[in-house]
């Protein structure tokens, strides 16, 4: 971790907002401020936290020099908004995926964050997960050969409640950016190229947002991957990576810290494990920190933008747009 001592403040307090309060007092210190569009439960949140500093509005956090790094929790359609302030006030941001609702956003805000020489991610616990690391390790060695297929699962069992946010388009919900964003990190963690090659397929809830989808994806060496989504259907958080030699089973992905590997020849398995999924936030405020420093940056902005790519992509195909996109 950066040995410079930085300030970060949180503009949300859900439940990754709570995340990442606990998250900076395991790492030794507190959040130096917090933001929300209620204040009361901004106080609330300081409170249990003890943080210093609250804003009578969640704007006020832009205008406050001492602030370095601003955490966006909040729904997906806000985030373009508040991190062009963020960033136009001169403040480095790691934002919930996903980190905005298209391509064109994103686009904005990496030249926005390049002209100010400010680092900008997303929050992708994927991207942090030392299992992960360990893992590109065993892969960079040659062991487990060419890869060749990834299989992705994640379903969620989520009411028929049409105004809950996992359903309602006034709060960018759907599968793609609530879930989707996970498996396609994922697979672009561990395939050689973003993919050139996309087919989809969607169900649509009554709202008019994604509630089930599955993608086809292809790249110039030939990976494949398949992605199954769900919003109303339960499915296990598996990812199997097929190499020539041996394939890779990760379940409970988004944070896990264990793996398998089942080797071809005599289908022999090994076990991994690396960090300790209660650790995630821990993770990604350590690299956030390391990358403003300008030590080291493995916060994967490349990634993020082709994830963006194939969800925007995928959409387009479906005709399916948000409120603030039909303007």
């Amino acid at each position: 971790m950066s040995k410079v001592k930085y300030n970060w403040a949180t503009l949300g307090v859900g439940v990754i907002g709570n995340q990442l309060a606990a998250a900076m007092q395991r790492l030794g210190g507190n959040l130096y401020s917090v933001g929300n569009r209620t204040k009361s439960k901004a106080d609330t949140f300081a409170a249990k936290y003890n943080i210093g500093k609250v804003y009578d509005k969640p704007e006020d956090i832009f205008a406050d020099e001492n602030v370095d790094i601003v955490y966006i929790s909040t729904p997906h359609n806000t985030h373009i908004n508040y991190i062009r302030q963020a960033l136009a006030a001169d403040k480095h941001v790691l934002c919930e995926k996903s980190i905005t609702l298209n391509s064109d956003e994103l686009k904005e805000s990496v030249e926005l964050a390049k002209s100010k020489n400010l680092i900008l991610a997303e929050a992708m616990t994927i991207y942090h997960m030392p299992i992960y690391k360990k893992l590109n390790e065993v892969i960079k060695s040659g062991a487990l050969g060419e890869l060749r297929l990834i299989q992705m699962n994640f379903g969620s069992y989520k009411e028929y409640d049409m105004n809950n946010r996992f359903f309602n388009r006034k709060l960018a919900g759907g599968a793609m950016l609530d879930i989707g964003v996970y498996a396609l990190s994922f697979v672009r963690w561990f395939m050689s190229s973003t993919p050139t090659e996309i087919l989809s397929q969607v169900k649509f809830a009554p709202t008019g947002i994604d509630e089930q989808a599955s993608i086809l994806l292809k790249n110039q060496q030939e990976e494949m991957a398949t992605v199954i989504l769900s919003l109303h259907a339960k499915q296990p958080k598996r990812g199997t990576i097929a190499f020539d030699k041996g394939y890779v089973e990760i379940f409970e992905y988004p944070r896990s810290a264990n793996a398998q590997i089942v080797w071809t020849d005599g289908n022999r398995r090994e076990e991994l494990s690396a960090g300790e999924t209660s650790e995630a936030l821990c993770y990604e405020i350590e690299d956030m920190e390391v990358a403003v420093s300008g030590e080291r940056n493995d916060m994967h902005l490349d990634y993020t933008i082709d994830v963006m790519d194939i969800m925007t992509k995928v959409r387009n195909d479906w005709g399916m747009k948000y409120p603030e996109e039909e303007i």
